[in-house]
């Protein structure tokens, strides 16, 4: 599957959401329903293409990001908030990939920051949806495995790396105001 099909896909289930499309989770649910339609090739390119797009974001400037907006991020937490920007949308999805600030512009992140809601962005069911397709689909809870596994499946990031970019010290205040100044700005004390 090419990136503008995954994008259609996306985009088509959060049109179908209303005022709940910035909602993760609600998107999950939503692209279960959207995908579980089949074929199974079309599962499997979803999650091939949400893999490669998932692992892009794998940078220390995007984990700060979540950093700030979830008040701490361990490593399991930062793979919910990259599914979680996935789910904003395309639009969303590269501006975050050419500066995570850019989320500062976000409503759900504005809104967010002045709640103390630690949770925005952070929506660990995007990253299940096409295998809970799979199984609807199949009936078969490991038929999402079994057909990656026929396939080949892509090897994409290496689980062992380290993120992209400059390792930073997300406690240092100072230089979170420098490397992330709008975010920054919205959630730590001047």
């Amino acid at each position: 599957m090419d990136e503008n099909e995954f994008w259609t896909i996306v985009e088509e289930a959060r049109a179908g959401l209303g005022d709940d499309r910035d909602n993760g989770e609600a998107l999950a649910e939503a692209l279960v329903q959207r995908l579980v339609a089949g074929p199974a090739d079309i599962i499997a390119g979803f999650g091939r293409r949400l893999d490669r797009l998932h692992d892009a974001l794998y940078r220390w400037d995007v984990w700060a990001a979540a950093y700030l907006i979830g008040g701490g991020c361990s490593d399991d937490s930062f793979m919910d908030f990259r599914a979680g920007v996935i789910a904003l949308g395309r639009e969303w999805y590269e501006r975050v990939l050419a500066s995570p600030d850019a989320l500062a512009d976000h409503p759900v992140i504005r809104r967010a920051a002045a709640e103390e809601d630690d949770e925005a962005v952070f929506a660990e069911a995007m990253l299940y949806a096409d295998g809970k397709a799979m199984e609807q689909l199949t009936g078969d809870e490991h038929a999402y495995d079994n057909i990656l596994d026929e396939a080949g499946q892509d090897p994409g990031r290496d689980p062992f790396a380290d993120p992209a970019g400059e390792d930073f010290d997300f406690d240092d205040d100072a230089e979170m105001h420098r490397r992330l100044p709008r975010l920054a700005a919205l959630y730590l004390p001047a």
